[in-house]
């Protein structure tokens, strides 16, 4: 770090992720999905040229993608090396999650940015895509029992080679989605912001010369690490412990438990999840390259100062025990990773609020609820609407939690219904917070939502949920109470049924008229409810936030004073 001094590397640092920005930026408005376009489900970063470590990441990309995007390209570095062949302007395509982690939606293109005939960085970009085949529209398949009925796999195979497209491959993945448009436009999209990412590098290599950017990047890493461990070091040495479950993996209705045990000592951490479930045989399972991105997430989110850098990671030993649901090697299906690694977060947290209760919130409501409705229309075109849902996040030391918030793995937002509706034919009945939902605490989780969506299309269509927290509640934390559970059920006439395994359910028939209603968990509560503002409670009766009966229930008959 002497080798260069504050003022550049501050520089340095905002110039690289603003090209991380830029690149994220560009996918956005190029890509022809909501789920990258409007939900901003995408990354972007600059990555190590030998190890494949980040080194920079945009503030627009999930944080997920932080680290499984350093392990795909890894997965391309050693490709590379095993095929001895390597040239500028190459780049590399693939969607295999057991390499590249998260799931077979995300695809994956790494570039290699080379400066005076010699390698400087990688640039990567990932953004889901709407739909690249398997037995389910959308590839949320939740009884799929191996990864080729999720959807179709690709590993690492060079789309470009010297500059000159692969168009072969382009006609493959093309001909393994029921939307090819889609497709080609999100490719295109993401060819794009790897083209601005090397203009960009160029223009700050070209001002500042390869060697001072090289020294701000070996330094940002050692910047990273040291922050680390000074947060560690702040923290009294100790061990503590958290389990949560899994309502079930979407064929066996058996809970699934996710346990991990935290240790601190000194400038180091040790996350043990040793006690998890085993591989199971639906698509819960998640690879280990997406454990340990989840693993930063987590930490991020306790310690927002942390940089996206790998040198975070230095001071952390994780621990996953082979043959895990947090190892699951291929073929095992993996498509469902979301709820996993949203229990993973959440049974982190639970652990550092015991640890450290003043620097953690409650849990947030855990689950994405992955809904898929397809069918075709009248002209015999196929359409698919996928998209994610909202629910309350957990209360924390200073607040009540976030109503209808986005789940904590990223930092994508919800697809408007306008967007949604001008796409698809579909019809929000009820998109509104969902009263009594949050959990009760000093500080109040945040509220989930009610969504309600009927099919407009004369042929109909069919369903498919992927979801979770149907059965184990979001937790409250520092004795704060658990906020309400997952509802899903769907209009079969003038019957609305729930589905046999709660969360989970594919092959739901829905004519023309019926709907699909999510009411999606509100977060857990922070501290104890007798310890809430009476004041607090009567706003929100108010608001309609919560009703005068669970008011009575939850805080007692006190609140009725901050009426006056």
């Amino acid at each position: 770090m002497s080798d260069i001094d504050p003022i550049t590397l501050s520089v340095l640092a905002g110039r690289m992720e603003q090209i991380a920005d830029e690149m994220d930026a560009t996918l956005f408005r190029a890509a022809f999905n909501p789920i990258i376009a409007e939900a901003h489900d995408a990354s972007h970063g600059l990555y190590h040229a030998e190890t494949g470590d980040t080194l920079v990441q945009g503030k627009s990309g999930l944080p997920i993608f932080v680290g499984v995007m350093s392990f795909a390209v890894k997965a391309v570095i050693k490709k590379v090396a095993a095929d001895g062949d390597l040239a500028d302007g190459d780049i590399f395509i693939f969607n295999d999650a057991h390499i590249g982690g998260t799931h077979l939606s995300d695809m994956r293109l790494v570039r290699p940015y080379f400066r005076e005939g010699k390698l400087f960085c990688w640039l990567a970009s990932v953004g889901h895509w709407h739909d690249v085949g398997g037995a389910v529209p959308g590839n949320y398949n939740p009884a799929a029992t191996e990864v080729f009925q999720e959807a179709f796999v690709l590993p690492p195979v060079r789309l470009a080679r010297a500059g000159v497209v692969n168009q072969d491959i382009i006609d493959i993945l093309l001909r393994n989605t029921r939307l090819p448009q889609s497709a080609q436009g999100d490719l295109n999209g993401q060819l794009g912001a790897l083209d601005l990412g090397v203009w960009r590098m160029d223009e700050l290599l070209d001002e500042y010369g390869a060697d001072t950017v090289d020294a701000a990047l070996d330094a940002l890493g050692l910047r990273a690490e040291r922050l680390m461990r000074s947060e560690l070091e702040a923290i009294p040495d100790g061990r503590w412990e958290a389990e949560d479950f899994l309502d079930n993996d979407g064929i066996a209705d058996t809970p699934l438990p996710i346990r991990v045990a935290l240790e601190i000592r000194g400038d180091r951490m040790h996350l043990d999840f040793t006690g998890s479930a085993p591989k199971c045989a639906g698509p819960v399972n998640i690879a280990l390259p997406t454990t340990i991105a989840t693993v930063y997430v987590a930490i991020k989110h306790i310690f927002p100062m942390l940089p996206a850098n790998a040198g975070v990671m230095r001071p952390i030993d994780v621990t996953v025990p082979e043959g895990s649901i947090l190892s699951a090697e291929f073929p095992a299906p993996t498509g469902g990773y979301t709820e996993t690694i949203l229990r993973m977060i959440d049974v982190v947290f639970c652990a550092f609020a015991q640890a450290v209760p003043d620097r953690v919130v409650a849990n947030a409501y855990g689950t994405i609820n992955a809904l898929s409705i397809a069918g075709r229309r009248s002209n015999g075109k196929p359409w698919v609407m996928f998209s994610f849902y909202g629910g309350g996040h957990g209360g924390s030391p200073e607040s009540d939690g976030l109503n209808h918030g986005n789940a904590p793995i990223s930092t994508a937002t919800i697809p408007p219904l306008e967007i949604l509706e001008a796409a698809y034919p579909v019809m929000f009945r009820q998109w509104s917070l969902r009263r009594d939902s949050a959990g009760a605490g000093r500080h109040r989780g945040g509220l989930g939502a009610v969504y309600e969506i009927e099919v407009l299309e004369e042929n109909g269509a069919e369903g498919f949920l992927f979801g979770e927290r149907g059965r184990f509640a979001p937790k409250g934390v520092s004795g704060g109470q658990e906020g309400a559970l997952n509802v899903f059920s769907y209009q079969q006439g003038a019957d609305w049924p729930h589905p046999p395994l709660v969360s989970k359910m594919r092959g739901i028939r829905l004519k023309q008229g019926e709907a699909v209603r999510l009411e999606t968990p509100g977060g857990g509560g922070y501290g104890p409810p007798a310890e809430r503002d009476p004041t607090a409670v009567a706003l929100d009766v108010a608001r309609d936030y919560l009703s005068a009966a669970e008011a009575d229930r939850l805080y007692g008959p006190t609140w009725r004073e901050g009426m006056r």
